[in-house]
């Protein structure tokens, strides 16, 4: 298996509040390439630009049409062939249906953006939890069930797109990280498209008929997590043991997928460090190696982005790379075979 280490570097830190994963992304600009990077914090996502990552201004708020309410982490940005950007993000809704509208129960939605993202379009929520999956007697600090924290990562051959999500259900056996699959041809109406990995085989959703204005319009059967929970996230006990929050890259030095995991002690989400996966395909989830702890404790949201100019991203990287936590970098993560 490959090993990773961190090495201590100059201070860095995206130019903004961050409550979510960063996407990075690099653009051809009047023949110029142009860095941008796009943060989320308190449901409201903003972008920074400029040519390199050590010199982003201050980052300025997106506007996104048809917006559908509430809070938007925009955590997963995947452009097509055309220029146009594809947005993956974390939506939250105040948990009315257990009648405790302070805490929350999140789903998945997609965007759209043809000016590399200053302007989105809703293209709807494309993956909702089942109301009989709630856990509305949940001591949670956040959540009572949901699914949410998304990472999107497209295959190398552009025909599908997957993405790693958070499940939050009552049920402990669901809960972790789980994937979805879209095909890359559906990007534009995802709504219904999605098929999750279910017990080593992908399941595609069910319209519920007739439909109501309070529940999905399309059904989905839970994904089988990564790594399920041996702790619950909802049981009272105050503690708890699941991985969450993938942050996925493409490592060209190692040739290999590389994942980064929270994995949290308690039902407040404290940190019981940073965990890191390996794979050599998207198309088998069943390919990732056992996650193995590289860092205790830590902020949430760990992530790499690359260092190449014009190349290096949250998506993609090499042998060295920034590696940051809640949007601030304090060291590189170095691979090694």
């Amino acid at each position: 298996m490959p090993t990773a280490r961190l090495v201590v570097a100059p201070h860095l830190e995206m130019p903004g509040a961050v409550d979510a994963n960063t996407p990075v992304m690099w653009s051809l600009v009047h023949g110029t390439s142009q860095l941008s990077a796009t943060m989320s914090f308190a449901g409201i996502p903003a972008m920074s630009t400029s040519t390199r990552l050590e010199t982003l201004p201050p980052a300025q708020p997106v506007s996104v049409l048809d917006h559908p309410g509430h809070g938007v982490w925009l955590e997963s940005i995947v452009e097509d062939d055309r220029g146009v950007w594809y947005g993956y993000f974390h939506h939250e809704m105040p948990a009315y249906a257990c009648d405790r509208p302070d805490r929350q129960i999140p789903s998945i939605g997609a965007l759209r953006s043809d000016d590399r993202g200053h302007v989105w379009t809703y293209l709807g929520i494309v993956l909702d939890a089942q109301p009989d999956s709630y856990a509305c007697e949940s001591k949670n600090r956040y959540v009572m069930g949901g699914v949410g924290d998304v990472a999107a990562v497209l295959d190398h051959n552009h025909q599908d797109l997957y993405l790693y999500y958070s499940q939050y259900s009552r049920d402990t056996r669901s809960q972790g990280v789980a994937v979805a699959r879209l095909a890359w041809a559906d990007r534009d109406q995802p709504v219904g498209r999605l098929s999750i990995w279910n017990d080593g085989a992908w399941i595609p959703g069910t319209r519920r008929r007739p439909a109501t204005d309070d529940l999905p319009a399309w059904v989905y059967v839970p994904g089988t997590p990564l790594v399920p929970a041996t702790r619950s996230w909802h049981d009272g006990d105050g503690k708890a043991n699941a991985f969450w929050g993938a942050a996925i890259h493409w490592n060209t030095y190692l040739e290999r997928w590389v994942m980064l995991l929270n994995r949290a002690r308690n039902e407040s989400f404290d940190q019981d460090g940073i965990y890191i996966s390996y794979a050599p395909t998207l198309s088998d989830p069943g390919s990732w190696s056992a996650p193995f702890k590289f860092l205790s404790g830590g902020g949430w949201y760990p992530q790499i982005v690359g260092l190449e100019p014009g190349e290096g991203t949250d998506k993609r990287a090499g042998q060295l790379a920034r590696f940051y936590l809640t949007g601030k970098s304090n060291f590189f993560i170095e691979f090694a075979r």
